[in-house]
């Protein structure tokens, strides 16, 4: 196959390289990422990550080359649909994922195999690794490939459909290489696996990514790079308090700031709280009829609303309107996000009387649009879902002729809840990003950037229309948030809202700095000239602002 593909010489590519380095994700979490990039079609992606250990089975794996139960040594097991037979996947090891229009016709997907390989021995090159290169009948890049014991450094294995690619690469770099010893690698039971640590180069993860960026942009051909990265340095006191199991609480100012500064946010920039807020920012009292009715409702009924929880600035705008956002499962949050005003103190037991009377409210009224929302149930095996599937029923039963959205947690990724959920075929589903790659470790620890896309992006697949949100003012530049809109476009986003931070109290991050209302309506123009049907962006967009309207208006 060496000479079956000019790797010098490819077609210019205008559309930006969009490289991300998103951490340490779930394999399960990546696939359902790539899938909804692979849909977009006409853009080319390279993601960058680590997965946790698993082992994952190509078309043609062997189930007998799995030699142990994965649980029994920690690992998963998930089955893929990129070509060849049982691999490992784990910390140390980087994988690259290259999503992207490849050409088509005999010998595309051999080429395409040729190229991934050139730039893992382009990148070991750079890095130090002399003699390595490709064995014949053996797809992957091989150490000493013409001498007495090759030496397996990187897995590649693809999937072209539709002349679009899906799956890539496994370089080790550090891993552990016991667990390749549990079982037969690739299906190949004669050749060892090795990895740069074990030939003698130490490097960091960090220093391969920058390798590898590079030498993806020059060797596909693309004019322009769009890099994000991820926080590089993640440790278990990044989580809540409750996810750690430390019980409730939220996280210190000094944790937060700390946090911020190792993103590239300058410790106290920020400004005070006390400093007055811009004219832009002053949301007239608007205490009518409408008003007093709807808070009369959500009184009588005993609920609970993110409009009053989160202090949300629209509330009198939104409640004149007849529109309110129910907040479902308790008002207390597993999560600490830094920006976040919700109550974090232990959650109370699930209210099973609580769908019927969010489905009375509705009734009663006479909305045409409803957002129900909840906190971070993370002590729930299900993550709240079964009380968006009651919710959504006692709304259908209560108030037939009325649209639901629903703004829904991670549910932490998991599948069977997330399914559950996309089951009850809400008009909307929402799950907000909230933040720029860079911050995502400062702002929502507890979170994971690449989850929440993979949660669109099954969303989508699904069939729902989907919704995200993003709050600007904590720290991030202008071209990063235009990054976030391309990610959320890329996997076919239909509506997003952006708006302005503004900070809860002392404990939480202080506002970067006030964004222009220019500066909005240039995000909204630049969001909707890149395909994404609907974007609301203004200083006081929240993520229920002008819900029904952009329902409406992204079709």
């Amino acid at each position: 196959m060496s000479g079956s593909c000019d790797v010098d010489v490819v077609a210019a590519r205008p559309e930006p390289l969009r490289a991300r380095w998103l951490g340490r994700v779930r394999y399960r979490d990546a696939l359902a990422l790539q899938r909804g990039l692979w849909a977009d079609g006409g853009h080319d992606w390279l993601l960058l990550l680590e997965h946790r250990p698993v082992y994952t089975l190509g078309v043609r794996a062997r189930p007998e080359h799995v030699l142990v139960d994965p649980v029994s040594v920690g690992a998963e097991l998930e089955r893929s649909d990129r070509g060849g037979d049982v691999t490992y996947h784990g910390p140390g090891q980087l994988v690259g994922y290259p999503i992207m229009d490849v050409p088509t016709g005999p010998g595309s997907m051999p080429c395409h195999v040729h190229r991934i390989e050139q730039l893992v021995i382009d990148v070991l090159s750079r890095l130090g690794l002399t003699g390595a290169g490709r064995l014949d009948g053996y797809p992957g890049v091989w150490v000493d490939p013409d001498g007495p014991e090759p030496r397996k450094i990187c897995a590649i294995g693809v999937r072209v459909s539709k002349g679009r690619s899906m799956h890539g690469f496994a370089l080790n770099v550090d891993p552990d290489m016991s667990m390749f010893g549990h079982i037969v690698p690739c299906g190949i039971a004669d050749k060892p696996v090795t990895s740069l640590a074990a030939e003698g180069i130490a490097v960091g993860m960090r220093e391969v990514v920058d390798a590898v960026v590079t030498g993806a942009a020059e060797l596909w051909g693309h004019r322009a790079l769009d890099r994000q990265d991820v926080a590089w340095r993640v440790t278990e006191s990044d989580l809540a308090p409750f996810t750690r199991g430390e019980g409730a609480g939220g996280t210190p100012v000094r944790m937060l700031d700390r946090r911020l500064a190792e993103a590239g946010v300058a410790p106290g920039s920020g400004l005070a709280v006390s400093e007055r807020k811009p004219q832009w920012l002053r949301a007239p009292a608007r205490l009518g009829p409408e008003y007093r009715g709807l808070r009369h409702v959500v009184d009588d009924l005993s609920l609970v609303t993110v409009c009053q929880e989160a202090g949300c600035p629209n509330i009198y705008e939104c409640w004149a309107d007849g529109t309110a956002t129910f907040m479902i499962n308790g008002d207390r949050c597993t999560r600490a996000c830094g920006f976040c005003l919700v109550d974090t103190r232990k959650p109370m037991p699930l209210d099973p009387g609580e769908p019927d009377r969010v489905a009375e409210a509705v009734s009663r009224l006479g909305l045409t649009h409803a957002v129900i929302t909840c906190v971070a149930r993370d002590d729930l095996p299900d993550g709240g879902a079964s009380g968006f599937v009651a919710t959504v029923e006692a709304v259908r039963r209560r108030a037939p002729g009325t649209a639901v959205e629903l703004l829904i947690s991670d549910c932490k990724g998991e599948p069977a809840a997330l399914d559950a959920i996309f089951a009850s075929r809400p008009e909307v589903l929402n799950h907000n990003i909230e933040t720029v790659p860079r911050l995502q470790r400062a702002v929502r620890p507890s979170a994971s950037y690449a989850r929440s896309l993979a949660v669109l992006a099954r969303a989508r697949a699904a069939g729902l229309t989907t919704k995200s949100g993003l709050v600007v003012g904590m720290g991030e530049g202008f071209d990063e948030v235009v990054s976030t809109l391309a990610d959320l476009r890329g996997i076919g986003v239909a509506i997003v809202t952006v708006g302005q931070y503004l900070r809860p109290t002392t404990n939480h991050l202080a506002v970067a700095r006030w964004w222009e209302p220019e500066e909005f309506a240039q995000i909204k123009r630049i969001g909707e000239e890149m395909g994404i049907p609907h974007v609301e962006a203004s200083p006081l967009t929240r993520s229920s602002y002008h819900a029904r309207q952009a329902s409406t208006a992204a079709g």
